[in-house]
């Protein structure tokens, strides 16, 4: 039987809950552990040890020392389409963006644009697989983590790709 431990962790952007099968990080997001929770179906077990990898890098992460997670990603609840999508995304390297048109390309499902969007916008695993990382081919797009695009534009801010304005300063 699966089961699932869970993490909350403080971050500049609000806090991020973090949810780790025995096989790796199963959902991520802001909100309430509980709608995770419901979200996921799973028996939860408290396991500060399970969590604890995925917890540091994410750390790391904001305090500007990891560009790239080790943490596994467990896959067993997506398939189809939007499996494909998401597996290539997890690629898109800190730092850069790919437009939703990309994407599509880069994963090789025959999804359009606009359904890569919606695949976005159900992202199990945001920051980790990085839909901040994916914007529109006139601007940044929408996002529907943390604060919306405030959050998106935040994180691109953080790796570099976009400057700081001066309410970022």
């Amino acid at each position: 039987m699966t089961t699932v431990a869970f993490a909350d962790v403080p971050t500049p952007v609000g806090t991020f809950v973090l949810a780790v099968t025995e096989a790796g990080l199963v959902a991520s997001g802001w909100g309430s552990r509980a709608r995770l929770a419901d979200r996921l179906g799973l028996a939860e077990v408290h396991d500060s040890d399970r969590t604890a990898s995925a917890v540091a890098e994410l750390n790391a992460y904001f305090a500007g020392d990891l560009k790239e997670f080790g943490t596994p990603v467990d896959w067993r609840l997506m398939s189809g389409a939007r499996l494909q999508v998401l597996q290539a995304l997890h690629k898109v390297p800190y730092g850069t963006t790919v437009t939703y048109g990309e994407l599509a390309r880069l994963s090789g499902s025959k999804v359009p644009a606009r359904g890569i969007g919606s695949i976005m916008g159900s992202n199990p695993i945001p920051i980790v697989v990085p839909c901040h990382r994916v914007i529109a081919g006139n601007g940044l797009g929408g996002f529907s983590g943390g604060e919306g695009v405030e959050t998106k534009r935040w994180l691109l801010t953080h790796e570099g790709y976009l400057q700081p304005t001066l309410l970022d300063l």
